[in-house]
């Protein structure tokens, strides 16, 4: 079944259809619901509420852009509304002591340099930056959105959005050197 056939089955809720429509798209919009969270329970989660929501909102789909694209929004969204969940919890515990602010150190604006290792351990990297700096920095590099647009979207100034960026990429470039460093520390052993 092609996509369109599939969209058509699925808006007269066939559930053979709709199983297919999961199996096709599950893995990309799992790939999706992993850059935006911290651990892969959640990421399952939103999984999950991302399929119903496309599901029940099948019938919106009037056939304008891709398919898979309006999916991937579906999940983007769904992600950042998780995100200010979570951002509306992590302020409640900052308040009463429970979570320590984020240092403000500044680093020099290095390239990540990731061309050597794999792809899995530079997912996990993200994944485990803080809620805050991992949405800007997906949305920047992966969504391919603007500062501006970015600030627009989770209702903050673009130089929080340039900040918060800037800060994602100084822990990930750490995390990088540190791991080319013992690469490198292993090869010369070996030789």
């Amino acid at each position: 079944m092609d996509d369109s056939q599939l969209i058509i089955a699925c808006k007269k809720q066939d559930r053979n259809a709709q199983k297919a429509l999961y199996d096709r798209y599950a893995p990309l919009m799992m790939a999706v619901c992993i850059r935006y969270c911290r651990d892969e329970e959640t990421a399952r989660d939103l999984l999950h509420d991302g399929f119903i929501r496309v599901l029940t909102q099948i019938s919106s789909y009037k056939g304008k852009g891709s398919f898979e694209g309006w999916i991937r929004r579906i999940f983007v969204n769904l992600a950042l509304e998780n995100y200010r969940k979570e951002k509306q919890k992590n302020r409640f515990l900052e308040e009463y002591g429970f979570l320590h602010a984020n240092s403000t150190e500044t680093l020099e604006d290095d390239i990540l340099d990731i061309e050597n290792i794999p792809r899995k351990e530079v997912l996990e990297m993200i994944r485990d930056l803080p809620p805050g700096y991992r949405t800007v920095f997906n949305l920047f590099i992966f969504e391919d959105m603007s500062h501006r647009e970015i600030a627009q979207l989770l209702g903050i100034n673009e130089a929080a959005s340039r900040s918060q960026f800037f800060r994602a990429k100084s822990i990930l470039q750490k995390k990088i050197t540190a791991i080319l460093n013992q690469s490198n520390r292993k090869y010369n052993e070996q030789r």
